[in-house]
């Protein structure tokens, strides 16, 4: 965006002081053109400046008369380019100093109102002072030539007219500039580098290299044009001065030779070993300087550690590598120059870190905040001097991990380095504590492009995320813009309460909302970022209905929906639904989820549900398929739900009558197996799988099991499953653990590991059975000792008694578990898909 755009939209009176000399309306019609030119540049009196501004006061000129013959008040512009022509041909450097005072009074009003200007502006400035000062360079080359032509002590017809200056004096001067411009094109491949690292982390990047490398070229040419007008007034310099000179000459090209060699494609940021990855570098100057070899330049890819990149900073990269810390294949690649794009690069393509060494790490740093980087090394003659030079370059800082349950940790070293680190800074030392307000850019950043979303993280979001990592929820939001935040509040401490630190919790909710809800959270259907109170203040005051989504706080990766009721005494009470994670989301939608909810009825403040999510509504099918099935769909419910509504007002037939169930317990941890024996007695023995107290921490749920179809007629009823009795080989088998009728999915081996404070555990293994006695007839078992599970002070009984004890009675349908925690809990109605889950603040991961 250019200056002139945000100045048009501000009050004209802002700028009366600044329109004496120049009229708006010329402003106006120049528009961005005049902000194209190096008026804030050119600030002496010399015969270069001086004829800049007569070809800048031409170009407005032209440029003015060309507007005015397509406006409709051209007589009246017609006047003012007249006036503006009169005023300043003879003086075009106060013309010069008036547009100057133009734009530096828009500046000023600019940044009183935004606090900052376009970062196009500042880039296009940055460019037109290089591109002033090259010019100013090569008018110095023409000075001298001139000079040295005419002999010494004259004025040649390109000199200023003041007084002559001395050959040696007009070359140092030359030299000095040629210094600052090559000091420009250092800052600005620094400034490359650093927007190539802040895109590791999502922020836009310019990738095209391009223009910078027109720039290194174009300054080469200058450089050989001053080298070779030195070496031809060795004679005037003296053998004193030339040596100096020459030295200085060798230092420039050198830089910008060691500084044009860049790595265009960085390797990932985390890498794992065993895993193919590619990169590229680019030599910017390889095109005009390369020298053709009879063999072909090869560059070497080798992993350093933090210690031996720091090394290779000091020593300037003159040093090269002793000792390789990781093993690299496929690490050798030829350096090789396209002509048809005059690009000069080396592209790894199939490279592959087979093992890493690793270093010797300091206090409680972990293996996930240990940092290493590829080092890219050639060696290369230049033309025209015959100079064989050592070029290297190091990656961005790399976390190698060996295990995919690393890369979040991994993730956050590396998203802080990239977002804190220093432009010029020594390998690879960063910040340990940081401003609030600097890692809220660097969160939304990174929110905005892990979710490829324009909408990002509002004022309100930063509050809560502030009262979270600070652990303070007494402190203002403008209390918070103050502090700083350090590395171990961000992913080292666990937070208060949790089993996770601050990034594994907000990564969890990137991960989720780039999976699952990307199109909620662009439509700003998601509130997400807000505290279970303050949901209830919000909700309180509403009409029963209303309803919001946010971020689980309890556990990584959950969204819950919150919303209001009335209770039996009319007052309004909140409930928060137990948080779906992004399986949970890929079963079913979130939009089918609100739909199906019948108690939701507005989104807050007071949107229909409708209206809000109908086109995230997912279509469902009616009728029959292709193979004459009747159709099933997935509805979910809520325990609340149910309660309120008979059973006929769901959808379904009215049930049949049925048995009186049994209710097995849940597995609570004040129950002890001797508690459960009486009820586990007719199933099987006492036996090692008999399940053990589990915590959970939900409350009484009924986990409705049932088809839905979408027409049934006519209505039907269908018996009710029953318990078939185990075998005893059954019961002493560990691994009867499965999920069915007899047991809920709750009792999985899988799902154990959620009850773990420290991720999960390992992967169950089988287990041996124990071997059994041959199984005896029972007219056998009768004249034999008593079975070992018998008490030996029990009479024997006999096979009629036997049989009868064996004879296990029907039994009626498996009763719902009780569940307690601070969440209502949702079912998916159908058969084989309930998916009951364990406390999900506990879940694998969150330690």
């Amino acid at each position: 965006m250019s200056l002139w755009n945000l100045v048009s939209h501000m009050p004209p009176e802002e700028f009366s002081s600044l329109s004496t000399e120049f009229p708006r309306s010329l402003r106006c019609l120049l528009a961005e053109w005049l902000e194209n030119q190096p008026w804030e540049f050119i600030n002496g009196s010399d015969a270069f400046c001086t004829s800049m501004a007569s070809r800048m006061l031409s170009d407005m000129l032209e440029k003015l008369r060309s507007a005015a013959s397509t406006d409709g008040q051209q007589c009246q512009i017609l006047q003012q380019v007249s006036n503006i022509e009169s005023t300043f041909r003879r003086d075009p450097l106060r013309l010069v100093a008036v547009v100057r005072a133009v734009l530096e009074g828009e500046k000023a009003a600019v940044l009183k109102r935004d606090h900052h200007l376009p970062l196009s502006f500042h880039r296009q400035q940055e460019e037109l002072k290089f591109s002033l000062g090259l010019q100013r360079l090569q008018h110095r080359v023409r000075e001298i030539q001139a000079l040295q032509e005419e002999g010494p002590g004259r004025d040649g017809a390109v000199q200023s007219p003041m007084a002559p200056r001395e050959l040696p004096t007009l070359i140092l001067e030359a030299v000095k500039e040629l210094e600052v411009a090559k000091q420009q094109v250092l800052k600005r491949i620094q400034i490359w580098k650093r927007q190539q690292q802040l895109a590791g982390n999502g922020a836009t990047f310019e990738e095209n290299l391009a223009p910078l490398q027109k720039r290194c070229e174009n300054l080469v040419e200058v450089y050989f044009q001053l080298q070779q007008q030195v070496m031809a007034a060795s004679t005037e310099l003296g053998p004193e001065l030339l040596p100096r000179l020459m030295e200085r000459f060798n230092e420039v090209l050198s830089s910008l030779v060691k500084s044009s060699f860049l790595v265009e494609k960085q390797p990932p940021q985390v890498l794992k070993t065993q895993t193919k990855f590619q990169a590229s570098v680019r030599f910017l100057l390889g095109p005009r300087l390369l020298k053709a070899a009879p063999k072909p330049y090869m560059v070497r890819a080798d992993m350093v550690t933090e210690k031996q990149a720091r090394e290779l900073e000091l020593s300037n990269y003159s040093n090269t590598l002793s000792e390789s810390t990781g093993e690299i294949l496929h690490n050798m690649v030829q350096l090789e120059t396209n002509p048809t794009s005059g690009n000069c690069c080396a592209n790894f393509k199939n490279v592959l870190l087979k093992k890493i060494k690793r270093c010797e790490r300091k206090g409680s740093e972990s293996v996930t905040e240990e940092k290493c980087a590829v080092l890219f090394s050639t060696n290369v003659t230049l033309t025209p001097s015959n100079v064989s030079i050592h070029l290297q370059v190091l990656s961005l800082p790399i976390v190698v991990i060996v295990h995919g349950n690393q890369d979040n940790n991994a993730k956050a070293t590396v998203l802080w380095d990239n977002a804190f680190s220093d432009i010029d800074r020594v390998p690879f030392v960063v910040a340990e504590r940081v401003p609030w307000d600097k890692m809220c850019d660097t969160l939304n950043g990174k929110f905005k492009a892990e979710v490829q979303t324009t909408k990002g993280l509002l004022k309100d979001h930063y509050f809560f995320l502030a009262q979270k990592i600070f652990n303070d929820h007494s402190a203002s939001p403008e209390d918070f813009q103050s502090r700083h935040v350090s590395w171990a509040q961000f992913n080292k401490e666990i937070l208060p309460g949790r089993g996770f630190t601050f990034w594994q919790w907000f990564d969890g909710v990137l991960d989720l909302t780039k999976r699952c809800l990307k199109s909620y959270w662009s439509d700003r259907l998601i509130m997400g970022f807000i505290s279970k109170q303050y949901v209830c203040k919000l909700l309180s005051m509403q009409p029963d209905g209303t309803f919001l989504l946010r971020f689980s706080d309890s556990e990584i990766g959950g969204v819950t929906i919150a919303y209001v009721m009335r209770g039996k005494d009319g007052s309004s009470q909140v409930e928060n639904i137990q948080p779906f994670s992004a399986k949970d989301l890929s079963i079913r939608s979130l939009g089918d989820r609100i739909r199906d909810l019948g108690q939701l009825r507005n989104l807050y403040p007071n949107i229909p549900k409708d209206q809000a999510f109908g086109s995230h509504y997912n279509k469902e099918q009616t009728g029959k398929d292709g193979r004459g099935y009747v159709s099933t769909a997935i509805k979910m419910t809520v325990e609340s739900e149910r309660d309120q509504q008979p059973p006929g007002t769901m959808g379904a037939p009215p049930e049949a009558p049925q048995a009186p169930m049994f209710n097995l317990p849940m597995l609570q941890h004040e129950l002890h197996p001797d508690n459960l024996q009486p009820l586990l007695a007719p199933m099987c023995p006492p036996t090692p799988f008999c399940p053990q107290p589990m915590p959970t921490g939900y409350p009484p749920v009924e986990s409705s099991i049932m088809m839905v179809p979408d027409r049934l007629t006519p209505p039907f009823h269908s018996p009710s499953p029953m318990l078939s009795p185990p075998s005893l080989s059954h019961c002493q088998d560990p691994a009867f653990r499965t999920p069915g009728p007899f047991m809920p999915s709750q009792f999985l081996p899988g799902e154990v590991s959620q009850l773990l404070p420290a991720g999960p555990s390992a992967e169950p293994q089988d287990e041996e059975m124990p071997e059994l006695p041959p199984f005896q007839l029972v007219e056998e078992a009768s004249l034999q000792s008593p079975p070992p599970w018998m008490s030996p002070s029990m009479d024997q009984p006999s096979a009629a008694e036997l049989d009868q004890l064996l004879e296990v009675p029907p039994l009626p349908p498996f009763a719902p578990l009780q569940q307690h925690s601070g969440y209502p809990n949702s079912s998916l109605s159908s058969w084989g898909l309930g998916d009951a889950r364990w406390d999900d603040s506990i879940r694998p991961g969150h330690a």
